[in-house]
C-alpha cells in the first residue's frame, strides 16, 4: 500500500472534476488508503431514496461523496496549491512533508 500525501484535516484544491474550481478549497474529513478516496467537506451528490422509517416520504438526499487522491492538490500554509514530498527532519530525525513550491514544511 502506497503512503498517502493528503491527510484528515488538510486543506486541499479540487483540480478535476465536477467539484474543480480555482479558488474553492475543501477540508478532508476522512481518507481511505485502501481505495485512495477522500471524503471533503461541502461535496455531495444526490442520491434517490426509497420511503424508509428515515425518510417516510423518499426522495432525494445529498449524500457525502468521495474524490479520488489524484484529483486532489495540497494548500499549503500561504495558500498556494502545492506538490507534497517527504524528507527527513534534520532536528528530530522524523519523515516530515514539505511543500515542493515553497520548500516549507507542512503541519
Amino acid at each position: 500500500m502506497a503512503k498517502l500525501k493528503i491527510k484528515k484535516g488538510d486543506t486541499v484544491l479540487v483540480i478535476s472534476g465536477e467539484h474543480k474550481s480555482s479558488k474553492e478549497r475543501y477540508k478532508v474529513l476522512s481518507v481511505n488508503p485502501d481505495t485512495q478516496r477522500v471524503t471533503l467537506e461541502g461535496v455531495t451528490v444526490k442520491k434517490h431514496t426509497k420511503p424508509t422509517s428515515k425518510y417516510p416520504n423518499g426522495g432525494i438526499v445529498d449524500v457525502p461523496a468521495t474524490i479520488h487522491i489524484s484529483n486532489l492538490m495540497l494548500v499549503d500554509g500561504s495558500g498556494n496549491a502545492t506538490r507534497v514530498g517527504r524528507r527527513e527532519n534534520e532536528k528530530t530525525g522524523k519523515i516530515e512533508r514539505y511543500s515542493k513550491k515553497s520548500k516549507e514544511a507542512i503541519k
